[in-house]
């Protein structure tokens, strides 16, 4: 029998996409320079040099069987050390070789964590606001995701909120910093009290409570803010890594995860982990990109494109008296809409081909998410667009 559940997901569809797709067709119409899309998180500059010069020294070393060959399910031996070496020089974390899985990006090490975690019943969390295909991956298994909220202003991480949003079920946390949708950057202070916490609730509850890191924006921050390290303040934190915002390669899937050797039950997820990407067909990441993306960990295209961007588009919003949450990290603006209803909002800015994301998709009804990650050119000509729009609303300053 067909399962129910994952028809109705797929019937439900993404509402990035489709708005996205909309945003396509209306550019046949009206002309490509008149829409302005804001709803996809897919780089738009290019990979650094690193990239291009690690492909050229590999297609000069290797034959192309060499370089296309089947990889082991779980990575190149040499790839997988050289993110361990990483991770132990950077991080202090005593990463082992057999500790890296390289996958294909950070969406393959949520689907199959949610499936090694909590199939045998349990709950996960995260904190709102949040990437929308977290509750997917939850329910998708027969789980639940919980949505605790964060600090209303900042979206920084409430404590209390997060002690009455954890039960006795409360297997996993997902953690997304930088942020998608906000751009928050988590502090250390609020981190470092929910693994206190967590530690406690862990002796509370009688059984370990794990931290999966989803942090495919980490090296996309601005102003010399700390992203911190969450496996070296809280020892059961599953790393996920992509390279897909970082360098520019979405559409090379390619990422790993990482489990600290003192991790509880680290045998059955390690071997769990392995069965699960089996199952699920994510085995032998690209040969050739695992070994091209690995020389260039740390690595970042041109961000201060992107911070350019966000400097423009925070500036002028919130001259124009909109209210945002100032993005450290990332590629995301999240900005509060001038009325309730952000869907309804959405719909009266795609009649002038302004396409924004509702918030509602990422657990934060009242705001829209905007991709900056466009070229400047699109926001400039956007910008007479939000003031309309803030004129409209009599939000205008």
């Amino acid at each position: 029998m067909i399962d129910q559940k994952l028809a109705a997901m797929g019937r439900s569809g993404n509402i990035i996409r489709e708005i996205a797709e909309y945003g396509a067709e209306q550019a046949k119409i009206v002309g490509a320079e008149n829409v302005y899309n804001f709803t996809i998180g897919s780089p738009s500059i290019d990979p650094p040099t690193c990239i291009f010069e690690k492909m050229d020294e590999l297609r000069a070393s290797m034959s192309p069987a060499q370089l296309h060959t089947y990889a082991p399910a779980a990575g190149f031996p040499e790839v997988r050390e050289k993110a361990a070496a990483y991770l132990r020089r950077c991080f202090g974390v005593p990463y082992r070789a057999q500790d890296v899985i390289i996958t294909c990006g950070t969406s393959t090490c949520l689907a199959v964590l949610t499936r090694v975690l909590l199939s045998g019943g349990g709950r996960a969390m995260t904190f709102t606001p949040y990437f929308m295909d977290y509750k997917y991956y939850a329910e998708s298994v027969g789980s639940t995701l919980t949505e605790c909220p964060t600090d209303p202003y900042t979206f920084q991480l409430d404590l209390d909120a997060a002690e009455k949003a954890l039960t006795s079920d409360t297997m996993l946390i997902v953690m997304n910093s930088p942020n998608n949708p906000s751009g928050v950057v988590l502090r250390r202070e609020g981190l470092e009290a929910l693994a206190k916490l967590l530690e406690r609730k862990q002796k509370e509850y009688g059984h370990p409570i794990y931290i999966v890191a989803d942090e495919p924006y980490r090296d996309l921050v601005y102003d010399g803010q700390e992203v911190v390290f969450l496996p070296s303040i809280y020892k059961n934190t599953i790393y996920c890594y992509s390279f897909s915002k970082s360098v520019s390669l979405p559409g090379e899937r390619v990422g790993f995860m990482a489990l600290p050797p003192e991790l509880d039950d680290y045998d059955d997820i390690s071997s769990a982990v392995m069965a699960a990407i089996r199952a699920f067909g994510y085995i032998c990441v690209s040969s050739m990109w695992q070994r091209v993306a690995i020389d260039c960990l740390g690595a970042t295209s041109d961000i201060s494109i992107y911070k350019g961007n966000r400097d423009l588009l925070y500036g002028a919003l919130t001259e124009m008296g909109y209210t945002c949450v100032h993005p450290d990290g990332a590629f995301y603006l999240f900005m509060k809409t001038p009325e309730p209803d952000a869907e309804a909002f959405c719909r009266r800015a795609m009649k002038d081909n302004l396409l924004v994301v509702p918030g509602d998709s990422f657990g934060t009804p009242g705001y829209v998410r905007l991709a900056y990650c466009v070229s400047r050119d699109v926001i400039e000509r956007a910008l007479p667009v939000f003031r309309k729009l803030a004129e409209e609303y009599g939000i205008a300053k």
